[in-house]
């Protein structure tokens, strides 16, 4: 069966060399998902709607960075330069996780390239994320009735406050975020599940603790789930403060998108974090997400 993957070219946007985020990662993960023949061709996604972004983020906002007009201090709390190459990228990056979502919905699985932006709300970016693409793609389901009860499972080493945020409001979509308790933002807010880890946790606690959870929450009965699947939990990681090996990523994608594929829900997995002090292990990592979620699809049931 086919896995389909979304990226687009424009993903790696240009920030320099010497940005601490490390732009060249989505370039260098399509080629390495080509050369290791875990994906033939991509699917192309086009920039997100306007229409389709104001159901999450004000219009304000919204015009604010496609105008290149956002105020001073609140483009430096994103930690991006707004330039064209940025904007073109968030844009085309949120329209790539809608378009994995639609494919999720046909295939059972599907994944973005990028994606993951879960720091940014309702009229701000944040840490690195300047629309919440993950927040647009479950309203975008939602409010075409084509899922009524979705699931984020976010395993980013980082509290996924931005979408814990926009939907603390929305019955229609439950936010679970498993993250580092003493990392990045600074003040948490409130998800519908949240479960703080301590400093340095290795991989069998942190597996035990995840397949409790995913078991619970199997009952709840959601009809979508998207998986962010940071890899900034990794023990190498610049931004992550725990200690988990290669292994242990690898067991959680497969617990994740197994526990919900098996029970015929659709999985849609985008990126999440991944800051690396290896970057060609970083690429390696992420690419675990495209790897399993393409095993477990052709897995005999």
């Amino acid at each position: 069966m086919e896995f389909p993957v979304v990226n687009h070219p424009d993903y790696e946007a240009k920030i320099g060399d010497d940005h601490k985020f490390p732009i060249k990662k989505f370039g260098e993960l399509a080629k390495y998902l080509k050369k290791q023949k875990i994906v033939k061709e991509f699917h192309i996604p086009k920039e997100c709607s306007v229409d389709t972004l104001t159901q999450v983020h004000s219009i304000n906002y919204v015009n604010k960075i496609k105008n290149k007009t956002l105020e001073k201090e609140k483009v430096k709390k994103i930690g991006f330069p707004l330039v064209d190459s940025v904007v073109r990228r968030s844009l085309v990056a949120t329209g790539g996780t809608v378009l994995a979502s639609k494919l999720a919905l046909n295939f059972g699985i599907a994944c973005n390239t990028a994606g993951g932006s879960h720091h940014a709300s309702y009229d701000e970016g944040a840490g690195f994320c300047v629309f919440n693409d993950v927040a647009v793609g479950a309203k975008y389901l939602t409010s075409r009735g084509l899922a009524q009860k979705i699931l984020i499972v976010d395993l980013d080493v980082h509290q996924g406050n931005g979408n814990s945020d926009i939907f603390k409001n929305d019955s229609n979509v439950f936010t679970f975020s498993m993250h580092s308790k003493v990392n990045y933002p600074p003040i948490k807010s409130s998800s519908d599940l949240d479960v703080e880890l301590e400093q340095n946790m290795e991989d069998n606690e942190y597996l035990d603790i995840l397949e409790f959870n995913l078991k619970n929450l199997i009952n709840y009965e959601f009809d979508f789930v998207f998986y962010i699947a940071g890899v900034d939990i990794h023990k190498n990681d610049r931004l992550g403060k725990l200690n988990i090996t290669e292994e242990g990523i690898e067991k959680r994608d497969q617990l994740v998108i197994r526990s919900f594929y098996q029970k015929k829900i659709p999985v849609c997995g985008v990126l999440g974090g991944g800051y690396n002090k290896d970057f060609d292990k970083l690429v390696e990592l992420h690419s675990s997400l495209h790897k399993n979620c393409r095993k477990i699809l052709n897995e005999k049931n």
